[in-house]
């Protein structure tokens, strides 16, 4: 059994890291709740806009060709991946790396062995690690969390909007962790661009609630305005969703972190008693032992 100086300078060390880690939780869970405010504010206002925009596309002629709905043969591709800056948040960052990996190496095995698959990353994690092992990675957007809103993400979306039309790639995908609630979270792969048609299910349903409009000035003039407008709130929610997959995975990891200190506290703490109470037994026999030869 360890002396009582180990166990003492243990507690002490353990319980700094319990403060630590639950002072980290509190931090996360507030920011946790101004995140999960805004996505679920925004993703309403995300889902109506696209099926506005799916509506008005139905209604246009079909021989009207936008640059952001042209199919193209997949042969150069974008991933967008989206982490964290920081760790501490469980398997978060290693989940959509996963995802983004075997993406690579199965759906776009093709395109990457001829060097035509190339990535966009959000936050450091994903930076760090795609560079290290070689990845073509043209731009890190590390930076995007320093002031999160729909006016930095905004000037992304324009930039991946413009290297679809310039024709640098054929298809661009976001990867990111949608979040669902504070304990999970969801690993998402959405095709951003060219703009993913509607299901016949949705097509249905549009059918169901068409409407005999009037557009001023015209559908084409509209939508050529509506689809940039979606694309920039698409790439915002995916980016805010994972700030708030974020911070829900970081709380409930101190939170765990702050248990498990708390548990090994309490084990600790039985041990050094153990220990006192030998030394104090140990203490007592010496001095009977002592008393008893001075006796005899």
């Amino acid at each position: 059994m360890a002396g009582l100086k180990e166990v003492r300078i243990r507690i002490a060390s353990v319980k700094s890291t319990e403060q630590i880690t639950n002072a980290m939780k509190m931090v996360a869970a507030s920011k946790l709740r101004r995140a999960q405010n805004a996505i679920l504010k925004l993703r309403p206002y995300a889902a109506k806009l696209r099926e506005i925009m799916q509506n008005l596309s139905a209604s246009a002629d079909d021989t009207n060709e936008n640059s952001y709905t042209e199919v193209r043969k997949a042969e150069r591709i974008l991933l967008v991946v989206v982490t964290s800056n920081r760790g501490l948040c469980g398997a978060f960052n290693s989940n959509i790396i996963k995802l983004a990996v075997s993406r690579i190496n199965s759906t776009y095995k093709i395109q990457n062995q001829n060097h035509a698959v190339d990535l966009i990353t959000v936050g450091k994690k994903a930076s760090d690690f795609f560079r290290k092992q070689k990845y073509q990675v043209i731009e890190s957007w590390d930076n995007v969390y320093d002031s999160l809103t729909f006016e930095t993400v905004a000037p992304k979306a324009r930039m991946l909007m413009q290297l679809f039309a310039d024709k640098k790639y054929d298809r661009i995908e976001l990867i990111y962790n949608q979040f669902k609630n504070a304990a999970v979270q969801r690993q998402m792969v959405e095709q951003y661009l060219p703009l993913v048609p509607e299901t016949p299910q949705e097509q249905t349903n549009l059918k169901e609630v068409e409407a005999d409009y009037i557009f001023e000035p015209d559908i084409e003039t509209i939508l050529s305005e509506l689809i940039p407008k979606t694309l920039r709130i698409q790439l915002f929610k995916g980016i805010l969703d994972s700030f708030a997959a974020e911070m829900g995975a970081r709380m409930t990891a101190m939170h765990q972190a702050t248990e498990n200190a708390r548990q090994l506290l309490k084990d600790l703490r039985i041990s050094y008693n153990k220990a006192r109470q030998n030394q104090i037994t140990r203490e007592i026999i010496e001095i009977v032992s002592g008393a008893e030869a001075l006796k005899g």
